[in-house]
């Protein structure tokens, strides 16, 4: 079996499962941001339920509106505290303890290799970085997931990625995702799992392995997945402190596909408006002038990301044409930054901190774009009016891209500034 199918089997009580099977599955952790947890909520009293399955096994994270950005919005995230304080939930995190969700649950120790997740939001998939299998549902899966622990699946198949040869300077594992994306499409992984392997995954900080797992949804994908090892052991044995299980995949494991990428030829990676798969080397769009600059998000919000920014625009200046806008995704990471003066370099160089916010990735606030207005981001999606008017445009990028096309005021490459 795959990793995949051994995760689906331990959690169904069953030998083996097989492609196309439909199981019903224990899960690990649930969770819900102040977008879908309210309609799960309303669900999970409208089926009579009395109370949750596990008060730790719930997530519940106000991340996407908040700190509340109106009334709305304060509502939404009320309905949130409300119901954790009655069912006495262990993992609601309000303001100031909150993140990012997808970067806040595995910084917390919440995520460990072998478990299975699901959350109603799609970039759940994140956590398959660090050997889990974890997916997006919707909000009724998630109030009935809620109230008895299980959750009901088709066993997907699997594609595997392999990744060899040497990565060539400032290309990342956003720079792998988006070029995947780039030749599979965005349904070439509909509904299968996504195995990620190969020399360069195996060398891969788990910040690269996050984002590369954070966007398999981008091209269909039920999962990202990749087998854990020692440096997911570095990773998750100062965090998790529970038992877990770590799987593999079988040598003899069946793949509906496998695909192969020489990273020697990877070049560094723009998605290109309106879809993750228009991608094209950033090096042939530097004639495109920007409004915006965002670097943050579940994909690209990590410390290192924002160290990565940090080195290329210190001691420079955001172009004065261009508003740069930092999100650091979690408290811990926002933290660490201002330890090691990267907020500092950031401020210096005119460009703005939020506090931690999904905000201006889903066109939410903190950065919506006007008409005609084009921005350049670290996010993860950039369908038409996704960050604010329909007639504006996002162009995808790694962080050190963001924080040099920020500085010239169009899609530049760090080399052009000699980095």
């Amino acid at each position: 079996m795959t990793i995949t199918e051994k995760i689906l089997a331990a959690h169904s009580s069953k030998g083996r499962v097989y492609p196309g099977e439909l199981i019903n599955a224990r899960v690990d952790l649930i969770l819900a941001n102040d977008i879908t947890a309210p309609i799960a909520i309303q669900e999970f009293k409208k089926i009579g339920a009395k109370d949750v399955f596990d008060r730790k096994k719930i997530a519940l994270i106000p991340d996407h509106f908040a700190p509340q950005k109106d009334i709305k919005a304060a509502e939404q995230c009320k309905i949130l505290r409300d119901f954790s304080g009655e069912h006495k939930l262990e993992l609601y995190f309000e303001v100031g303890r909150m993140g990012v969700e997808h970067a806040l649950l595995p910084e917390q120790g919440l995520v460990a290799p072998g478990e299975l997740i699901i959350g109603a939001d799609s970039h759940t998939c994140t956590y398959g970085a660090l050997g889990a299998f974890a997916t997006g549902v919707g909000s009724t899966d998630v109030a009935s997931a809620m109230a008895i622990g299980e959750c009901w699946f088709k066993v997907p198949e699997t594609i595997k990625f392999i990744y060899f040869g040497k990565l060539n300077k400032w290309v990342g594992g956003k720079d792998l995702i988006l070029h995947t994306i780039g030749d599979i499409g965005v349904d070439g992984a509909l509904y299968k799992a996504m195995e990620f392997e190969g020399e360069v995954i195996r060398n891969l900080p788990m910040h690269g392995r996050l984002t590369m797992c954070n966007m398999a949804i981008e091209a269909g994908g039920k999962s990202g997945i990749i087998v854990p090892d020692s440096i997911t052991e570095e990773y998750v044995k100062e965090r998790v402190k529970r038992h877990y299980t770590v799987y593999n995949s079988d040598s003899d494991a069946c793949y509906e596909e496998i695909r192969e990428y020489d990273c020697s030829k990877i070049p560094i990676t723009i998605s290109c408006p309106h879809s993750p798969a228009n991608t094209k080397p950033a090096s042939e769009l530097s004639h495109i002038w920007i409004d915006q600059v965002v670097i943050g998000s579940c994909t690209n919000g990590r410390l290192e990301d924002l160290r990565e920014a940090a080195s290329i625009i210190k001691g420079k200046k955001v172009n004065p044409n261009v508003r740069m806008i930092v999100i650091p995704a979690t408290q811990l990471i926002y933290k660490q930054a201002m330890i090691e003066g990267l907020i500092e370099i950031f401020i210096d160089a005119e460009a703005v901190v939020s506090t931690p916010t999904c905000g201006p990735c889903l066109g939410g606030y903190m950065g919506i774009l006007s008409k005609g207005e084009r921005a350049l981001a670290t996010t993860n999606r950039n369908f038409i009016g996704r960050m604010g008017h329909p007639e504006s445009e996002v162009y995808l990028c790694n962080p050190a891209v963001a924080a040099a096309s920020a500085v010239t005021g169009r899609i530049t490459i760090p080399q052009e500034l000699g980095m």
